[in-house]
């Protein structure tokens, strides 16, 4: 954890006392540092609520599945802390099965599926890329809501 993610978490531990030692994840959104810091904007406005990866790149990298009162510390590209939040529902759907309303809890573009789809098509085929994972309407995908909570 970079020093400003460990002192976020620490802030947050002091008023929650019994969160746990260390977080699910600290990470930052996206692959770019563009798009990653600007999620890490919207989800500090409370406008970005969810957040979408594929099952097969959490498999790739190694990671479990989020679940419900998994407590995360959100970070910009360069590993600067901004926000923790915590998990509140997730849902594994079919690509062709993320819906508006989903979409519009995700905050990013006009909030549409159509904007949606379109960004997130193309980075699951950039973190795919080489996998032999078919990125289609039947690729797995992890809708995870979440609060921010600090």
């Amino acid at each position: 954890m970079s020093p400003s993610a460990e002192a976020l978490w620490n802030r947050y531990r002091q008023q929650v006392p019994d969160a746990p030692e260390t977080p699910y994840e600290c990470f930052h959104f996206c692959d770019n540092e563009a798009d990653a810091d600007e999620c890490a904007d919207l989800v500090l406005r409370d406008i970005k609520r969810g957040t979408a990866a594929s099952v097969a790149e959490l498999e790739r990298a190694g990671m479990r599945l989020p679940v419900a009162g998994d407590i995360s510390v959100v970070t910009r590209w360069n590993g600067d802390a901004v926000a923790v939040i915590k998990t509140v529902q997730v849902d594994i759907r079919r690509l062709d099965d993320v819906d508006e309303a989903f979409a519009r809890r995700e905050g990013e573009g006009d909030k549409t599926l159509t904007y949606w789809r379109k960004v997130h098509d193309a980075y699951f085929r950039r973190v795919l890329e080489g996998s032999g994972v078919a990125v289609d309407g039947d690729l797995l995908i992890v809708c995870e809501q979440f609060e921010r909570v600090l």
